[in-house]
């Protein structure tokens, strides 16, 4: 039983590993594009809202969603921006440098710039070819490469781990 369990916390532990590999390191030299049905701008409390068929690009990121929400932090705060997004479900995909597709998606999405750390809220899913992890809520570090998933009250984080392409990880 033992070594069922171990062969089970290592397969996850590979599979968050496969989930926090970087992202493509050309799409953060990218120009953002977004497109919207409609845009706000609050230029006293430095608030961008993008509203209906919100689509964002850069380089190989993509995300789709009804509503986003950028502020940026007041002068001098040495803070960065934050982003909002809403949807049902929020979507997002992104190739990383080995070439492997992530994908997500959850009914907000949050993250912030400065801190560098993202956090899945409702529904929240991430995916890399058929593996994936499911909850309530899924928070990832990006300086730390930490990914944590928890369920809801009466829920339970649910992963889902392919063998073929944990050992493909391996090599």
């Amino acid at each position: 039983m033992k070594s069922t369990t171990n062969k089970i916390l290592v397969s996850a532990l590979l599979m968050v590993a496969s989930f926090s590999a970087s992202a493509l390191k050309s799409d953060t030299d990218q120009p953002i594009n977004i497109t919207s049905d409609n845009q706000s701008l609050d230029m006293e409390n430095s608030v961008v809202t993008f509203t209906d068929n919100v689509v964002i690009t850069q380089g190989s990121i993509l995300i789709k969603a009804n509503k986003v929400v950028i502020t940026r932090p007041p002068e001098g705060s040495n803070k960065k921006e934050t982003v909002e997004a809403f949807g049902s479900p929020v979507t997002f995909h992104q190739k990383l440098d080995d070439g492997k597709p992530v994908d997500g998606k959850a009914n907000k999405v949050h993250y912030d710039l400065g801190k560098e750390f993202l956090t899945l809220t409702g529904n929240a899913e991430l995916k890399q070819l058929d593996s994936k992890i499911n909850g309530d809520v899924i928070t990832y570090d990006v300086q730390k490469q930490q990914l944590k998933a928890t369920s809801a009250a009466n829920d339970r984080v649910r992963t889902i781990l392919i063998p073929n392409q944990l050992n493909d990880k391996k090599k």
